[in-house]
């Protein structure tokens, strides 16, 4: 029986350096060709399907925008950096984009829903429902009479709750906020849209309802003393501790002494 001798260790190194040289060979053959393939024109982006509550944008419109700025095939396309591209566009507040092969994208586009102006007259800054402040071309709102909201910066959402506090409680009356400002000092300055201002005060929302409830029962009967209506309410201050003020078409006075006696004929 022949006893196989083993091999030199010279050769042996040389057998795995050769096997080495020819892995590493293949690999970047295999490299290139991957790249080759990824960057064919039968893989460019040319196409978008677009889902979700979009009223603004359809995959035309976002064609015509978005695409000449998305950079990469599909197999290249950074998903990440054509995410923040979708979102630049005006409406949008948030998307979703996914490959969809060989060569569209998905986008999924939650578009910001507008419920107030934000800022002082003219502004034309927008909040939407989640109380975060957007730009948008204000000739494609679906709604022109949206109330105006105003306060601090990073303040909005606190803004839009507060308008949502208060509405209700003046629907029954049929009275709505065309404007609701935070001011600086923690103050609450209302508009209604009958053109009443209402002084609010500062203080926390079970402070501010108390008052404005105190306000909406008894002022049908203060402003009928006058022979006037609510409507005709120019301003209301309802910073006082034991009532509030009210000016109406020439008359001006204050109602403490006469919402404590409405109180008492109420008994």
């Amino acid at each position: 029986m022949k006893t196989i001798a083993p091999l030199p260790l010279d050769v042996k190194l040389m057998n795995a350096l050769a096997s080495a040289l020819f892995m590493l060979l293949l690999l970047v053959l295999l490299g290139a060709g991957l790249a080759y393939v990824q960057r064919l024109p039968q893989f460019a982006i040319r196409g978008v399907t677009v889902m979700g509550d979009v009223s603004h944008y359809n995959a035309i419109s976002l064609r015509a925008n978005v695409m000449p700025r998305l950079q990469g095939t599909f197999f290249t396309l950074d998903l990440h950096a054509a995410r923040q591209v979708f979102e630049t566009m005006p409406w949008v507040r948030q998307a979703v984009v996914k490959r969809d092969f060989p060569n569209r994208l998905k986008v999924h586009l939650q578009e910001h829903q507008a419920v107030a102006f934000w800022g002082v007259e003219g502004d034309s800054r927008l909040v939407n429902s989640f109380g975060e402040v957007f730009e948008a071309n204000l000739g494609e709102l679906e709604r022109e009479d949206l109330p105006r909201l105003s306060g601090p910066n990073g303040q909005s959402a606190q803004v839009l709750a507060m308008l949502q506090v208060l509405q209700p409680r003046l629907a029954p009356m049929e009275l709505t906020l065309a404007q609701l400002e935070l001011t600086p000092r923690g103050g609450w300055r209302a508009q209604l849209d009958n053109n009443t201002t209402l002084e609010l005060g500062s203080g926390s929302t079970d402070e501010l309802l108390a008052r404005l409830d105190r306000f909406l029962k008894t002022v049908t009967q203060a402003t009928s003393r006058y022979s006037r209506t609510v409507e005709q309410l120019a301003s209301v201050d309802l910073r006082h501790s034991d009532g509030y003020a009210m000016r109406l078409s020439g008359v001006s006075t204050v109602e403490a002494q006469d919402m404590k006696n409405v109180n008492q004929g109420n008994r």
